[in-house]
């Protein structure tokens, strides 16, 4: 009796399936407006920190992990490196600039943020965390449709 069971492969995206041109660049563009977004978000998040000073950003910052069971020292120094990780992270992603490694290293970062709110309590912004984790879990899973991008451009 023959199998009728079909496997799911998953090399093959619902785009390549359906084989369109027109589905492709659908898929690129939408892509590029999420990436775009992200990389917008990332990027002021970290340079509007700068800008303001980021001794100020760093105060702030200490005062709400003084109840947790982070060393001082290691507030301060994650606080001044923040809006300068944040910054070059989300540049790269915006215009889509060694993406793969930006990505992951956006995910890494949010995954260090989403421990710190965690020590705090602060579950509601855990939760918009998550939201973020799984926009770069999105980003990289379909990274092959990072067609109008930096990377692109230098690839050929």
């Amino acid at each position: 009796m023959a199998n009728t069971m079909h496997k799911l492969d998953i090399q093959r995206s619902p785009v390549e399936e359906a084989g369109t041109d027109s589905s492709r660049n659908d898929f690129s563009i939408a892509y590029t407006l999420l990436r775009v977004t992200l990389g917008t978000n990332i990027a002021l998040h970290g340079i509007t920190r700068i800008m303001a000073g980021t001794g100020l950003f760093v105060a702030e910052l200490s005062k709400q992990f003084q109840a947790t069971l982070l060393p001082h020292f290691s507030v301060v120094i994650f606080g001044y490196a923040l809006p300068w990780a944040e910054a070059s992270i989300g540049l790269l992603v915006l215009f889509g600039v060694l993406t793969e490694w930006a990505l992951i290293a956006g995910a890494l970062l949010m995954a260090l943020l989403t421990f710190g709110t965690c020590l705090r309590q602060d579950w509601n912004v855990a939760g918009l965390q998550l939201i973020y984790a799984v926009v770069y879990f999105v980003l990289i899973a379909f990274r092959r449709y990072n067609r109008f991008a930096v990377d692109r451009l230098l690839s050929k």
